[in-house]
């Protein structure tokens, strides 16, 4: 008797804590059809705004801007300056865990920039970087719906520092959202600005279906009006903030993909779990009701 009370006691739990998991499944997909909308509509601009900026680069020649730079530019001897963005919840699988993991091999491969300031978005990341010895220079507190101006004051900062010489490179590891079924976690340099960003992009672009390199795009003549340097001076910083808040929106995307998924797990093993629990219940209480009737025939059989 007592343990078919006690199936019954976890029959009952799995079955709310199914509910609770089917209910967290339905707010992740809400969440992530909004913040795809949100990512998706602003993708045109970043792609125009790389294109503008990559066929301005290139036409141009010998580039001075102190935005611009090579891929492995670096100023100086000023710091490396890392921005780690993670999630201020958990229940989204291996999210933060493959987004921590890029954060230490580069921090690992690079000296510099593990010597330099590491900077964080989101709580799930501390305590892991605490754990590694990584002290956090600072912890931004953005949430799940990133605003522009918010992530435009972050670039400013970084670009005013990096400007400044304060620091000598801003690198941001992320979770790069490409499709429903795919996110990479990603380590992008941001300053000083190169046409990795806008590689990158094009590869996105070209597995998404669409073209990443158009030959009329490459052959183009251009006629600057004002003249190249005032256009970069003005399009370089618009770019900065562009791929910051596009890595602001991917890495949220990317987090809701991974606890509506996460979330459908545990609801499949909830309910599997909870057919188990049936069926065991269903013997043990058909072994219970022929151990009372043996005992039954056994003392009626017994008075006779």
């Amino acid at each position: 008797m007592a343990k078919t009370r006690q199936l019954r006691k976890r029959i009952k739990a799995v079955a709310n804590i199914r509910r609770i998991t089917k209910t967290m499944q339905m707010i992740a997909t809400a969440k992530f059809s909004a913040a795809l909308q949100r990512a998706t509509a602003s993708k045109p601009y970043t792609e125009a705004l790389f294109e503008l900026v990559t066929d301005l680069a290139r036409n141009v020649g010998e580039v001075s801007h102190p935005l611009f730079g090579g891929s492995s530019g670096r100023r100086g001897n000023a710091p490396i300056l890392t921005l780690v963005l993670t999630s201020d919840r958990g229940l989204c699988g291996p999210y933060n865990g493959s987004v921590l993991r890029t954060a230490m091999q580069f921090l690992r491969a690079n000296p510099a920039a593990k010597s330099g300031l590491v900077e964080l978005v989101g709580k799930k990341g501390a305590a892991f970087l605490k754990f590694n010895n990584v002290p956090v220079a600072q912890q931004h507190q953005i949430g799940d719906k990133p605003t522009y101006e918010a992530v435009e004051a972050i670039a400013n900062q970084y670009m005013e520092r990096f400007a400044s010489g304060q620091v000598g490179a801003v690198h941001v590891v992320y979770m790069r959202f490409i499709s429903a079924g795919r996110q990479v976690p990603t380590t992008l340099q941001l300053l000083p600005f190169s046409a990795e960003a806008a590689a990158q992009l094009g590869r996105a672009r070209t597995a998404a279906g669409t073209p990443g390199d158009d030959p009329a795009h490459a052959t183009a003549n251009y006629e600057f009006s004002p003249s190249p340097a005032e256009l970069l001076g003005d399009l370089l910083p618009a770019a900065v903030k562009a791929v910051l808040f596009q890595a602001f929106n991917d890495a949220v995307v990317s987090e809701h993909v991974a606890r509506m998924v996460a979330m459908k797990a545990a609801t499949d093993n909830a309910g599997k779990a909870g057919k188990n629990l049936t069926r065991v219940f269903n013997r043990a209480r058909q072994a219970q009701i022929t151990t009372e009737l043996t005992e039954i025939i056994s003392g009626a059989a017994a008075l006779n």
